[in-house]
Order: C-alpha cells, then structure tokens, then sequence
C-alpha cells in the first residue's frame, strides 16, 4: 500500500510540474542536440573581459613531510600506541596486585576509557582526512586526481577553462563557413526566435515558425499543442523578461553547425480553459522564474537557425 501511494503522488507531482510550466516545450526537455544528446549542456559562457576573468584556485597539495594526514595523525597513532603500551605493560600506572583501578591487570572501567579514546582519536583523524580531500576536490572543480601527482596538474588548463575553449573553437569552425557570423548578432536572433516561438504556442498554431523548428521539435510541440485543444486548455504567457542569453556550446557535425544558447527569464505562467477562462493551473500574478538551454542548428554557411532542442538545467 505504501509503495502505491508513493506512485500515486510521485506521477501526480509530475504532471502538475509539467503543466503548471506549461510554456513551450513544458517545462521539460526534448529534441536532439546531434551527437551531444545525452550529455548536458555546458554551463561554462567566455569571459566578457579582463576584469572578469579570475585566476584559476592554486591547487591544494599535501607538504612531502606530511603523507597521509600530516601531524594529526602521526599523533593521533603516537597516542593511540601509547595506550596500548601502557594497558599491556603497565596498566596505565595504575600499580597494585587487584583489578582494574586498584591493582594490576585491565578492569572494565580501563576497557571503556581505552575504547572512548581509541574512538575519540579515530574520529578526529577520518575527519582530518575528510577535509582534506574536500579541499583537496574543491579546488579542481569537485574532479578527483590521485593526490601523489597533484604536482603535474598544476601547469595545465583547469577543467573550468576547457568549456570556454571548445566554445572559441566551435565558433572558429562556423566563421570558417560563415565569415559574417557574430556572437552578439546571434543572440539577438536567438531571442527573436525565443519570443516567436512562445507566442505561436501560446496561439496553439505553429504556421509563423515552421521555418525555425526542426522536425523534431515541430511534432513535440504539435502534439502538446493537440492535447492542449482536445482538453480544451490555452497556456497564456505573459511579461516575459529574458534577463541572460549565453553561448554556452558551439559545434559542428555531420554537415551541422550546432549552438547552444543558455535563457535565464521569468514570466507569468498560466493555464487557462478556453471556455470559461477559468485558471487550471499557474498564476495570473505570481511570476516564475526558470533556465532553459536552447540548442540551434543550421546547415554549414550562412543559413537560417532552428531549434532542435530544449534542454532544463
């Protein structure tokens, strides 16, 4: 019975989520990226200038004379054999011909304090340990190194660089085909598209944009928009304010030049019967806010872009 229930709420939750952000594409991915289909979008944008640029984080590299947790645990076992010694030797100073506290011989009450130490002692070395690698992580992009050749690593490109640079080569690649291609000039045409294709969902008619969507995506949305008609619903989408557009990917394949642009927006999200006008779902005054990476292609040259991809961060 639990595990029904479970079911039941987790497929509730999904088909509120996809029409309460109900906007093109609803809310989800779709489409194809060509042969990056199955990875995720890149976050990494190029740098907009010097004064934006920041220093790559030097790498954190553990001192020679320190292998495998430093002082800590050096005294963490100095102590710990220590203990040992004196329960097996000694009884801890505490002398006598008895048990325990008052003679020789280990008690229970010498046992426990041992085990507490012992514990006490193990805890603070794994913890040591633990921040040191999250340091250790941190500092090259939560990517793991062996840490005996973090000295090797320091003179290459850090991982957060290698998304600006297949981006400078990609639009390398497409100026070679298209001399005229700018980046800002692509933007703009980005989010003409953007806007145009948002309003055609919105009239539940794609006739205006079948020029700018592939086959793909023309029968995703085709087959949202004759849901939406069959159950008699209209998406409204009102003030939309797209506040970032961002090249995040530039490729070519397969004849294709690829660009994946990153929309940072927020609008007024909402679904309505076409009857009564009734809301079904979102908000007339509530604003949402969302990221989306849209992919376009083209053939090679100076030809129109369409979207072949909706993709959610």
């Amino acid at each position: 019975m639990l595990l029904l229930m479970t079911f039941v709420a987790f497929v509730s939750t999904t088909i509120l989520e996809l029409d309460a952000f109900a906007r093109a594409g609803g809310g989800r991915s779709s489409g194809s990226r060509g042969s990056r289909s199955y990875s995720s979008p890149s976050r990494s944008v190029p740098s907009q200038g010097p004064s934006q640029q920041q220093a790559a984080p030097s790498p954190v590299q553990p001192s020679p004379s320190q292998p495998g947790g430093g002082f800590l645990r050096g005294l963490g076992g100095g102590i710990l054999g220590g203990l040992l010694g004196g329960m097996l030797f000694s009884s801890l100073g505490f002398g006598g011909t008895g048990y325990g506290l008052g003679g020789t011989g280990i008690g229970l009450l010498e046992i426990l304090l041992i085990g507490a130490g012992c514990y006490f002692l193990y805890k603070m070395v794994s913890k040591k340990g633990r921040s040191e690698e999250r340091a250790y992580q941190t500092s090259y992009g939560q990517r793991t190194y062996p840490k005996e050749g973090l000295s090797d690593y320091s003179s290459t490109v850090p991982p957060s660089m290698t998304g600006v640079q297949d981006i400078d080569a990609g639009i390398a690649n497409i100026r070679q085909m298209d001399p005229s291609f700018d980046e800002s000039r692509f933007k703009e045409t980005a989010m003409d598209i953007f806007f145009r294709i948002q309003a055609a969902w919105m009239n539940r008619d794609l006739s205006s944009v079948t020029t700018l969507l592939t086959d793909e995506m023309k029968r995703t949305f085709q087959t949202d928009i004759d849901n939406y008609k069959r159950e008699k619903k209209i998406n409204r989408i009102e003030n939309i304010a797209v506040r970032t557009v961002e090249i995040t990917e530039a490729w070519q394949e397969s004849g294709q030049d690829f660009i994946t642009a990153r929309f940072y927006a927020n609008l007024l999200d909402y679904t309505v019967n076409d009857s009564t006008g009734e809301v079904i779902t979102g908000s007339k005054t509530e604003p949402v806010k969302f990221e989306e990476y849209w992919t376009f292609t083209r053939p090679l040259g100076s030809n129109v872009w369409m979207l072949s991809a909706i993709t959610q961060a």
